[in-house]
């Protein structure tokens, strides 16, 4: 039977519409998945390569009003999480901004309520100001830090016995940035590009422009090295560690 000049056209478009289909089921099916697509800082690296290990990311004293939600932006940019040390008293005035780091998925940390050099104040003075913030945090977040980062890295055994009695991880530094001493954004990079994996470095949620510009590029230089910014948890020894998020 004659084919008609129709049905061949009605013919090649059923063909082609077949084809097309199937290129793009194919096309879908390669494509990565949304979680393996974070890009770090824009430049579309996934984190999901993250054979270099894991660093921890860490901001002390916020929340404050003039970095805080600069800094939560600059992390989601660039699908990272952060360690945020959290100052008591400052939390009291800005309990917003502490909720925003919550809602951001940020990790919150105990910082102590007004900041003192736990060493000179004695006891109980000590261990109210640890348990003062621990308190604080839970009224706002409704959640229970586990970490404790002691205010310029002062401690000893007292302090110690302090964070055991109330279930807390003392977490120190290995880099630090030297934000709070004025460093500039190329200066915060520089000592970022320092890290290896397991390493914490020391930033501030201060209000310092230097440490939120800084951000885009930490995370490009760890996602290059295939570092990627992981979780601060009580490691078998109890002391700090970093583990994937």
């Amino acid at each position: 039977m004659a084919v008609s000049t129709r049905d061949r056209s009605r013919k090649r478009l059923r063909v082609g519409l077949v084809a097309a289909a199937t290129a793009a089921l194919a096309a879908f099916s390669a494509a990565p998945s949304p979680a393996a697509t974070h890009g770090a800082a824009g430049t579309g690296t996934a984190w999901a390569d993250c054979s270099g290990g894991y660093v921890g990311l860490t901001y002390d004293d916020g929340p404050n009003p003039a970095s805080t939600q600069a800094l939560l932006t600059a992390l989601r940019a660039g699908g990272a999480k952060a360690t945020f040390f959290i100052w008591g008293q400052h939390a009291e005035q800005y309990p917003d901004l502490l909720r925003s780091e919550q809602s951001a998925g940020m990790w919150i940390a105990n910082h102590t309520s007004t900041h003192p050099h736990l060493t000179q104040i004695g006891e109980p003075a000590a261990y109210n100001e640890i348990a003062g913030a621990q308190s604080t945090i839970q009224r706002i977040t409704g959640q229970t830090p586990t970490l404790f980062r002691p205010p310029y890295g002062e401690t000893n055994a007292q302090i110690k016995a302090d964070e055991a009695r109330l279930g807390l991880t003392e977490v120190l530094w290995s880099v630090d940035s030297q934000d709070w001493n004025g460093a500039s954004t190329q200066q915060i990079v520089q000592a970022a590009a320092t890290m290896r994996a397991g390493s914490i470095i020391l930033m501030h949620d201060g209000g310092y422009q230097s440490t939120v510009n800084a951000v885009p590029q930490i995370l490009s230089g760890l996602a290059a090295r295939k570092l990627c910014p992981g979780r601060i948890t009580a490691g078998a020894g109890g002391g700090a560690v970093v583990t994937a998020p």
